[in-house]
């Protein structure tokens, strides 16, 4: 009799390691500020950033019914878009999740509504959204997994014009020190191939390679990096891609629910250059407070 498998990792997480590894923490685009407090079951966040040379944030307030499985958040950002999402978790069914999203922005007029399920179970995580406004498009995508092995689908459906929009598939291996997954994305136009490998417990490793069959440069874009831990309270991250451009993070916990984060990229090919768009090296920040 085989053993109950678990539950594999939704289609929008497959290759996540690897994408956290080279994604996350490396805060050289902006210098942002986010801070969250909780009052009982309602959490705060107010988050802000200098993209571009602006200003942009939001205010978030997420209250939280853990004992009838309720979550309701509401976002205002500074482009002045609303934003609300309800969701509804195990109770019409043991592993189903429901979500209604929608976004309201009155000086453009234009509104977005989406509904979402997911229902997950051994070896089986399934999603299905329907763009309301848009089409309506319905999308749905599924993952399978046995014995660390995976392969999933996702397509989408223009119910409108009653045609196949977009279509993809993905195959991997996860395993509890390292993972695999190869995506054919863009009704398979476009290919990546992830690893990663925890090669300790204060060290890990990952590569990604990605192919765009449309692409007018050519060749095969890739990045390669690795985290270390340098205590239970801070890490370094670096990368490096085939352009030559190497991107350094650093982040330090100053002391519980304060944290700091530092990131710089370097064009080594632009060592002297300043380019038209503006420097060709980037430096930025991040400070976070969660009480």
């Amino acid at each position: 009799m085989s053993l109950p498998q678990p539950v594999p990792p939704s289609w929008k997480d497959l290759g996540k390691s690897s994408n956290d590894l080279l994604g996350k923490d490396f805060p050289f685009h902006h210098t942002s500020l986010e801070i969250k407090t909780k009052a009982n079951d309602v959490t705060f966040k107010v988050a802000g950033n200098n993209t571009a040379g602006a200003i942009v944030g939001d205010l978030e307030a997420k209250y939280t019914n853990k004992i009838h499985g309720v979550t309701l958040t509401n976002t205002w950002t500074t482009a002045n878009v609303l934003k609300s999402q309800v969701e509804l978790e195990n109770q019409i069914a043991k592993g189903l999740k429901l979500d209604i999203l929608s976004t309201l922005a009155p000086e453009k007029g234009t509104k977005t509504a989406a509904i979402n399920a997911a229902f997950k179970q051994s070896g089986l995580h399934t999603r299905a959204a329907l763009d309301v406004f848009k089409g309506p498009t319905f999308t749905a995508d599924a993952v399978v997994g046995r014995d660390g092995f995976l392969i999933g689908g996702e397509t989408a459906y223009n119910v409108t014009e009653g045609n196949i929009t977009r279509y993809a598939a993905a195959i991997g291996y996860n395993a509890p020190e390292y993972a695999v997954t190869v995506h054919g994305l863009n009704n398979f136009r476009t290919f990546s191939a992830s690893y990663y490998h925890r090669v300790s417990p204060d060290i890990e490793a990952g590569a990604k390679a990605v192919y765009d069959s449309k692409a007018t440069t050519g060749g095969v874009a890739l990045e390669v990096g690795t985290k270390v831990y340098l205590d239970p309270a801070a890490f370094v991250k670096a990368k490096i891609n085939n352009v030559g451009v190497i991107a350094l993070g650093y982040t330090q916990a100053l002391r519980p629910g304060v944290k700091l984060g530092l990131g710089l990229a370097v064009d080594t090919q632009k060592l002297n250059q300043v380019s038209p768009s503006g420097p060709a090296h980037k430096v930025g920040a991040s400070f976070t407070f969660d009480s």
